[in-house]
């Protein structure tokens, strides 16, 4: 079942952060089979304490083990470390039907 990582990042200095973290961490997505379904800033939010203004990325993965596989690698491990002092990010996963199933379901 494909699995989506969810990621609301409230970025300080944006120009640091996409060209530190963001390049290096879109080349390890690629790299380790995941692809981007949406990228962008400017969430609205509408309830809860985290997100007014941040950026959202959604990737999708084959399954869990190929996100928590790219999440745990050393290259991805050191990747993080850009964003240190950049962005605060709060990162989820979660296995669900793909887009196509769930719109065809």
């Amino acid at each position: 079942m494909p699995a989506y990582m969810i990621v609301t990042a409230s970025i300080k200095d944006r120009d640091a952060f996409i060209a530190g973290y963001g390049a290096i961490a879109g080349a390890l997505v690629a790299k380790f089979g995941g692809k981007y379904i949406l990228r962008g800033p400017g969430v609205e939010l509408l309830e809860g304490g985290f997100g007014e203004g941040a950026s959202m990325v959604i990737s999708e993965w084959s399954d869990k083990a190929a996100a928590l596989k790219f999440w745990n690698s050393p290259e991805y491990s050191e990747a993080k470390k850009l964003r240190a002092g950049v962005a605060e990010c709060q990162v989820l996963l979660i296995e669900a039907p793909s887009i196509a199933e769930a719109l065809n379901g």
